[in-house]
């Protein structure tokens, strides 16, 4: 069972739910102009109620099929960044990719390191995963920072990786090997 972590500040790690959409629309609000430049063009309805509830239907049902892990960061009742593992694989490969934001008002706290090395945890003790992937965009030092402080290492570069802001970007290339358990 995935239950929700304190972090610091009073911000907790939790597992994503149904009725988050709105606050998750008001968090993406907020950071419209903090996100841009590190995830993609998103259509205008991706900033509407019935867009983010969309969104986060599909990531609850990819949670059903064990395909996806969605968490949220959250002060009381309002998000302030997220997680989530993707491409969760299973038989020989038992992996997945690492994806996060944090609030532009919540940066430089630790929350993004904490929520990370949370996540890395769970993969390891709950999900009994063998490996996490993650990229950043060349430039994007503090994420590369998070990701080296929680035990990922650099494995190569991936030109023209992801479209951001509009273009496709090249991206540093992280992972980090949680256990040497066998797959079977």
């Amino acid at each position: 069972m995935i239950e929700e972590a304190p972090l610091s500040d009073g911000v907790v790690l939790r597992p994503a739910a149904e009725q988050d959409a709105e606050a998750l629309l008001q968090a993406y609000l907020r950071n419209r102009d903090h996100l841009r430049r590190w995830e993609p063009r998103r259509p205008e309805e991706f900033f509407t109620l019935q867009g983010q509830a969309l969104r986060l239907k599909d990531l609850l049902e990819q949670r059903a099929q064990g395909r996806a892990m969605p968490w949220l960061l959250v002060e009381g009742e309002k998000v302030v960044g997220r997680m989530t593992l993707t491409g969760i694989v299973r038989g020989p490969w038992l992996s997945a990719d690492l994806g996060y934001w944090v609030d532009g008002d919540y940066t430089g706290r630790g929350l993004a390191t904490g929520a990370v090395r949370e996540v890395c945890r769970i993969a390891d003790q709950v999900l009994k995963l063998h490996r996490i992937a993650a990229g950043t965009l060349i430039d994007n030092a503090a994420s590369q920072n998070v990701l080296l402080k929680t035990g990922f290492e650099p494995y190569g570069t991936a030109e023209r990786y992801l479209e951001i802001d509009g273009r496709w970007q090249d991206h540093r290339l992280f992972q980090r090997i949680l256990n040497d358990r066998p797959a079977f």
